[in-house]
């Protein structure tokens, strides 16, 4: 049989955050610029490889690309395409991190045609750049993004009672952008990335709870299935599309139904590892971790916990290509740019030096040493 050959440069990855969405307020979000990445990525890189993580996600900034209707100015991308060239780092590159150009409307038709150039244009430069395989994730979250933006009204566009058509808008905007990446580069992979969570009902004796509570976690699915062209087949959806699965998953991925979070040392609480497996189970790709992380000094304990997790699924019979740290770097919050202590490294210096959060980089250590000796049986 032949060996298998990993996805990714390394197992466990870095995640900067990139998100670039407009608030409530009207002001403009840019992770990038705000953690100074943008400005440090040789060293951000550098530091990354120190701490054996050869793979990180990073993020188009579509507004700064195209602020003008047709014009692409991907100077933005290209320091950091050229950065992660020379340190020999491999890229998971989101083009839609909840942001786009103030000129579109994410819900008119012409949306799917402006992102679908978007994509065409940035998988020619990356072709020309790099003579790695692209791996790009079109939309971030497409499940949580329309929740949240189209339903609830939680983030830009703001609207409200529109999830469903938000999400169909979404699906049909990753497909055409993946044929356009692929009529470059046919070789590109593709990283379709959302949230897996877990709803319970608060009293499991109540039927109607019960069944509410199910269909709200197996909406978790939706959006793949759509992708997939088991849901919505008019969307054009298909298989191929579902290239490689990524899952975020955070300490509060789960919780009953119209009520409070679920702990981990809740008797309720459902082991990760059974989470994805069932993923896994469902569409049967290669899937990794996208993001996993958590603020402050629990940040060794939830690394051990997932970390041990993934191993326990891995040793079940589940293939799990990786882990990403996300956020990698501490980052100002998207409402209150409160000082959130949730990376491996905090906020530089003017000479683009990080204090790095020993604690985390033990237990990382730990955990590579771990997965080594795990993967290379």
């Amino acid at each position: 049989m032949a060996k298998h050959v990993p996805l990714f440069d390394s197992f466990f990855q870095g995640g900067f955050e990139c998100s670039t969405h407009r608030l409530r307020s009207g002001k403009r979000l840019d992770e990038i610029a705000a953690t100074r990445h943008d400005t440090f990525a040789r060293q951000d890189y550098e530091r990354l490889l120190q701490q054996g993580m050869r793979t990180a996600r990073e993020g188009v900034r579509w507004h700064l690309v195209e602020a003008r209707q047709g014009n692409y100015d991907f100077a933005s991308a290209l320091s950091l395409i050229r950065a992660a060239d020379e340190f020999g780092v491999q890229v998971i590159w989101d083009l839609c991190h909840y942001g786009w150009p103030d000129w579109l409307d994410i819900f008119e038709p012409h949306f799917v045609d402006a992102f679908a150039g978007l994509a065409r244009e940035f998988a020619r430069l990356l072709t020309n750049e790099s003579e790695r395989f692209p791996i790009i994730c079109p939309i971030n979250e497409i499940s949580f993004f329309s929740w949240a933006a189209g339903e609830l009204a939680h983030m830009n566009p703001y609207a409200m009672g529109r999830g469903d058509e938000l999400k169909e808008q979404l699906v049909r905007t990753s497909i055409a952008a993946t044929e356009a990446i692929w009529d470059i580069n046919p070789k590109a992979r593709m990283a379709q990335i959302d949230p897996v969570i877990n709803v319970l009902p608060d009293d499991p004796a109540n039927e109607a709870q019960v069944q509410a509570a199910e269909a709200y976690r197996m909406s978790q699915y939706e959006a793949w299935d759509m992708l997939g062209g088991r849901l919505k087949p008019e969307l054009g959806g298909a298989e191929k599309y579902l290239d490689i699965i990524g899952i975020n998953y955070y300490d509060h991925n789960q919780w009953i139904l119209g009520g409070s979070f679920i702990a981990t040392d809740n008797p309720r609480y459902k082991p990760f590892k059974e989470i994805v497996q069932e993923v896994y189970q469902r569409y049967q790709r290669p899937l990794f971790v996208a993001e996993t992380g958590i603020e402050d000094e629990a940040r060794p304990s939830w690394l051990r916990y997932i970390a041990s997790e993934v191993r326990a699924a891995i040793l079940k019979g589940t293939p799990v290509e990786g882990v990403c740290l996300y956020p990698i770097l501490n980052h100002p919050g998207w409402e209150d740019e409160r000082h959130c202590h949730n990376g491996l490294w905090d906020y530089p210096n003017d000479s683009g030096e990080r204090e790095i959060y020993l604690p985390l980089a033990e237990e990382l250590s730990k955990q590579r040493y771990e997965f080594e000796q795990l993967l290379s049986r």
